[in-house]
């Protein structure tokens, strides 16, 4: 994450819908370019949503490829308490054939792909870990997840990119927080950055 476990939520001040906002997400430097390689080490799902999930087994199962395991009872690690979920509880999924045990060998969700196959949302089965990334939530905090950005080999080596993780993911920030969330955090960007510049203007001028 982009600060030590012990201080996470130390310096930052502003809070949308109960979470502390990492300032950093407004200026980190990010662009996708992968194929679904964020998920090759598998991710974790809220309890509620490891439910649903199971409820739409069938589904899920149809359209899995022979790349993929169709025995349900290997999708799923153990459940384990974490307080950054919903519910209070995470489950991660199974790395299988080197992949999330949802991905399909042309690097696609299935769990997306089934709510584009049912003409529904294309987010309505995904778990909001994945909706995130390369957000977290972590210590009460909307941050990086940088560890995980750090270890991919394709995502987000574009040199000379100038684009901000903010203006890469609005899409994903909005789903997350909703209308009038997402309408915080851009005057809350936007307070910050005039920040920046009022800071870098003086110590230019001293």
């Amino acid at each position: 994450m982009s600060e030590d476990a012990n201080n996470i939520t130390q310096k930052f001040t502003k809070k949308i819908n109960g979470l502390y906002i990492d300032p950093i997400i407004f200026t980190y430097k990010f662009k996708c370019n992968c194929p679904g390689e964020c998920c090759n080490y598998g991710v974790y799902v809220d309890y509620k949503e490891y439910e649903h999930i199971l409820s739409i087994k069938d589904k899920v199962i149809d359209l899995m490829d022979e790349t993929q395991c169709k025995d349900i009872d290997r999708w799923f690690e153990p459940p384990e308490k974490d307080e950054d979920f919903e519910s209070g509880i995470a489950v991660g999924t199974e790395v299988i054939n080197d992949k999330c045990t949802f991905l399909d060998k042309n690097g696609l969700c299935t769990l997306q792909r089934l709510a584009d196959e049912e003409g529904e949302f294309k987010w309505k089965h995904k778990p909001i870990y994945c909706v995130l990334f390369p957000f977290t939530t972590y210590e009460g905090a909307l941050t990086l997840d940088d560890e995980h950005i750090d270890r991919l080999q394709f995502c987000n080596v574009e040199l000379n990119n100038n684009i901000t993780i903010f203006e890469a993911c609005k899409e994903e920030l909005k789903y997350f927080l909703g209308d009038e969330g997402f309408a915080e955090l851009e005057n809350y960007r936007e307070e910050y950055l005039n920040e920046i510049n009022i800071g870098e203007q003086a110590n230019v001028s001293k």
